[in-house]
């Protein structure tokens, strides 16, 4: 939407009120994400349809529009699960690291180096999440002597997800 170069003073309009209603829309979802309801459900699915069904005139912005409405489901999983995140913003931060490692080394070789490299970045920012050394969580893994020991990292996301 940020994107989308206007040229015209009738496509700022049409992108200006585009991002309006979608700002609306993100609200709502807030307000759903709150408090629940079938209704609540009901018209915010109306008003996405309304929304990005909407034909400007402003070709990019119409397919822009017909593409974020072609993945209705996944925007709106919010209403299926209202503690869904309404943002990737975590996950990004998560690879956030590697892309930038990415970039200055130019990838990795092989197929085995990719899944290396991904299996330690997951290992190394599941560790930092719990607050574990990952070289103390590789040591007790691999039983070297004198090694803090630290249990399974399965443990400490069901304790994360389960509290009580």
């Amino acid at each position: 939407m940020h994107k989308a170069d206007t040229f015209t003073d009738k496509q700022r309009t049409s992108q200006k009120r585009v991002r309006g209603l979608i700002r609306k829309l993100y609200a709502d979802l807030r307000i759903y994400r709150i408090k629940p309801s079938r209704c609540r459900s009901l018209a915010v699915r109306a008003r996405f349809d309304r929304v990005f069904r909407r034909r400007t005139g402003f070709a990019t912005l119409d397919r822009l529009l017909a593409r974020l409405h072609g993945n209705k489901a996944e925007l709106l999983m919010v209403l299926d699960r209202p503690g869904s995140p309404l943002h990737t913003n975590g996950s990004e931060n998560d690879i956030r690291c590697q892309v930038t490692r990415r970039k200055v080394r130019a990838g990795t070789r092989s197929d085995i180096g990719r899944d290396c490299r991904d299996a330690f970045l997951g290992l190394a920012k599941t560790c930092g999440k719990n607050r574990i050394a990952v070289w103390d969580y590789l040591g007790s893994r691999l039983r070297v002597a004198g090694h803090v020991v630290v249990e399974p990292l399965d443990r400490y996301a069901r304790m994360r997800s389960n509290p009580a």
